[in-house]
């Protein structure tokens, strides 16, 4: 089970226990969008852009981000608050690249929440020493589902989907569609090994969403790279 989020899908049927359920549920829903609430102005007070990134597992979020990093980080002042359920491998991987990192683990919840981004920037602020950032990623956890429900005071989420999960993802993730402002296709430059329809999955996922931003990508070969950076830079300076 999650605690954070009650996804225990082994929980009684009675009445009153669904109905403590949805109870608690929707206070800590509530409680959430509170915090995000103060997270975003809080953002907003310092100038920063704030991006959550929502994917599945192995869709390429942190190669994104250390791609990005590359590009940009002589040009902007970036940091990051990277969310796992153990360990701080990534957050080794952006330190690597030169960029302030601060891992949050969630020890079993299937996605962050509002206040764990809040302790979490803060500890950031640490190791800034007074610099102030341009740019805030927050690499969400590994999953779909989770991160879809809950705001983290971000102005601009965006979900991954990879070429070997699938075209399907939209129809059966909908929700992370919709709650997106920006879809990103990685691994492009494994069209031709998958049976991956690149027209089906941005006309499913217009249907579901008409504002939003398709960029298909790939680290490897740099396709759409120019395109991504050119949207954080029009964003930043909106």
């Amino acid at each position: 089970m999650c605690d954070t989020c009650g996804c225990d899908h082994e929980q009684s049927h009675t009445h009153s226990h669904e109905t403590r359920t949805v109870d608690v549920n929707q206070s800590l829903l509530k409680a959430n969008e509170d915090a995000a609430v103060s997270n975003k102005k809080h953002f907003d007070d310092k100038g920063i852009l704030a991006i959550n990134l929502i994917s599945s597992p192995g869709s390429g979020k942190t190669t994104l981000l250390e791609k990005t990093i590359e590009a940009l980080k002589d040009k902007i002042s970036i940091g990051v608050l990277e969310g796992d359920i153990e360990t701080d491998l990534d957050a080794e991987r952006i330190r690597a690249k030169g960029v302030p990192a601060v891992q949050l683990t969630t020890g079993g919840a299937c996605h962050l929440d509002s206040a764990q981004i809040h302790r979490g920037f803060h500890s950031l602020e640490h190791q800034l020493h007074g610099k102030n950032l341009d740019v805030l990623f927050i690499e969400n956890v590994g999953n779909l589902v989770c991160p879809s429900f809950f705001d983290l005071g971000e102005h601009v989420r965006i979900v991954l989907i990879s070429v070997p999960e699938g075209h399907d993802k939209p129809v059966k993730y909908p929700k992370a569609i919709r709650t997106s402002q920006v879809l990103i296709i990685s691994k492009s430059d494994l069209v031709q090994h998958f049976d991956f329809d690149l027209h089906k999955i941005k006309k499913d996922a217009l249907a579901l969403n008409p504002s939003l931003k398709i960029i298909v990508t790939s680290a490897k070969t740099g396709e759409g790279m120019e395109e991504w950076i050119d949207f954080l830079i029009h964003r930043l300076h909106r």
